[in-house]
């Protein structure tokens, strides 16, 4: 059976509606009853994150090339990131939050997320578990990455103040967020939600708007977050391209270009 004109191969159905994964062009993707691709893997390079909005989600890395300790990830998908992490920072302890535990059996089964000791999902409402752990996880993580849509947009216990003040809280006084929003200036959601985070992060965040697509890329840092010079963030991001093979220069071209003022206060002269 073809659908988004591609093969569709599994389908299921939970309390949360439909999930189908696609065959197209030797890229498997995971839709949610819906043509947006939740996630997406290249069948020849399993390893390699195939969404440009994804590896957009990697650019926290020229600013915090270190992980070592916890990170808390918000949504699994089909688990680019949490792959990503768990190959490149063996030192890394990984939890994700995933309300849907279809999700987590179809990224197991359809999208290689390998079984490992660093890593725990919990199943739960992303937004819920954050507020609940404001002070018995305060201060915990380094980095806090969310990828929490539904079908249509921003998962609603994650788009209201509440939620960002929560991360706040449980990140390290160095620590950071990056979050998956769907942006543009007529998007009353976005609008908000980015508001939200300059306020709650004293206007230390940065949008990474991602190239032909409405996604935008949100990384806040608290506190202590120390910044680099601009000479070395360019160094950083040929290094991490060459590593990675992933567009670093141009994330930061983006965010210098798309964060003038931000840009400007925050990185080091």
């Amino acid at each position: 059976m073809y659908k988004y004109d591609g093969l569709l191969i599994y389908q299921s159905h939970d309390d949360d509606g439909v999930l189908e994964v696609v065959e197209e062009k030797g890229v498997r993707s995971l839709h949610f009853g819906s043509e947006p691709r939740q996630s997406s893997l290249l069948l020849s390079n399993p390893d390699k994150i195939e969404l440009s909005y994804v590896r957009a989600m990697t650019s926290w890395q020229l600013f915090k090339p270190i992980l070592d300790d916890e990170a808390l990830l918000i949504g699994l998908g089909g688990g680019s990131l949490t792959k990503h992490l768990l190959k490149h920072f063996p030192d890394c302890r990984l939890k994700v939050i995933e309300c849907r535990k279809s999700v987590v059996k179809i990224a197991r089964s359809h999208f290689s997320l390998p079984l490992d000791p660093r890593l725990k999902i919990i199943i739960d409402d992303g937004g819920a578990y954050i507020k609940q752990r404001t002070e018995s996880n305060a201060q915990r993580y380094s980095l806090l990455l969310v990828d929490a849509f539904d079908h249509e947009n921003l998962a609603p216990s994650i788009a209201n103040e509440a939620f960002f003040a929560a991360c706040q809280s449980l990140l390290k006084k160095d620590g950071m967020l990056v979050i998956n929003l769907w942006g543009g200036d007529d998007n009353p959601l976005y609008n908000q939600c980015s508001a939200w985070i300059n306020h709650i992060f004293k206007q230390k965040a940065l949008f990474l708007p991602i190239r032909d697509r409405g996604n935008v890329i949100a990384l806040a840092f608290n506190d202590d977050a120390a910044f680099s010079s601009l000479k070395y963030l360019r160094q950083q991001a040929v290094m991490l391209e060459q590593h990675y093979q992933i567009e670093f220069p141009d994330f930061l071209k983006d965010l210098k270009r798309n964060n003038e003022r931000a840009f400007s206060q925050l990185i080091v002269k």
